[in-house]
């Protein structure tokens, strides 16, 4: 079972296999989490959106014509409920969902600590991390999302433009300016890092 494509898993699970499903969502289980966590900033809206994410792909399995991957539907159907869920919040007078939250959780393999290094080494490389997150999520919402489809879940650029729904080029684009605004807003992590190996 583990086997097969994830479209042919979800074709079995249609089918009435149960066990394609189970497999299917193992291997998308973290990818997906972890997306909508960078997302929106906050675990517990995450989880909704989670939860609801799995539940549209249940009832809607039976829409899927095959006629992009798996795993750009599976984005899709994320990325809207994350998009639906601000428009209620914005409706109902909270503030958006993708707003800076510096105090969100982040996912464990940023919080688990790497026991071969020292703890001035553990402090910067945590330090760097969290810099790092903030840049992430002070992107421009259309740049963020393309960031973390590109880079976080490997999709190519035109599974991306599938997801959001726009040209190729115009993907690119994002992504590009993107890439622009971190190593503007990270910039002097280089030039720290330079001193430092001319000190050593």
């Amino acid at each position: 079972m583990s086997d097969l494509s994830d479209e042919g898993l979800l074709r079995a699970y249609r089918d009435g296999n149960s066990e394609a499903f189970e497999v299917l969502f193992r291997r998308y289980r973290g990818p997906l989490f972890n997306f909508l966590l960078r997302r929106v900033g906050d675990r517990g809206r995450a989880e909704e959106l989670y939860q609801d994410s799995w539940t549209k792909v249940i009832e809607r399995c039976g829409e899927f014509r095959g006629d992009s991957k798996f795993s750009t539907w599976l984005y899709t159907i994320a990325r809207n409920a994350c998009i639906d869920h601000q428009r209620k919040m914005k409706f109902r007078g909270h503030a958006s969902l993708d707003e800076t939250q510096r105090g969100a959780n982040h996912p464990m393999v940023e919080r688990v600590a790497n026991p071969g290094l020292a703890p001035d080494e553990l402090a910067l490389g945590q330090a760097l991390r969290e810099r790092i997150r903030i840049a992430v999520e002070e992107l421009p919402e259309e740049q963020r999302e393309v960031f973390l489809l590109r880079q976080l879940q490997g999709l190519g650029f035109k599974e991306v433009a599938e997801v959001v729904g726009v040209p190729v080029n115009t993907v690119k684009s994002r992504m590009r300016y993107a890439l622009e605004r971190l190593q503007l807003g990270l910039d002097d992590l280089r030039e720290q890092a330079g001193k430092g190996a001319e000190k050593a």
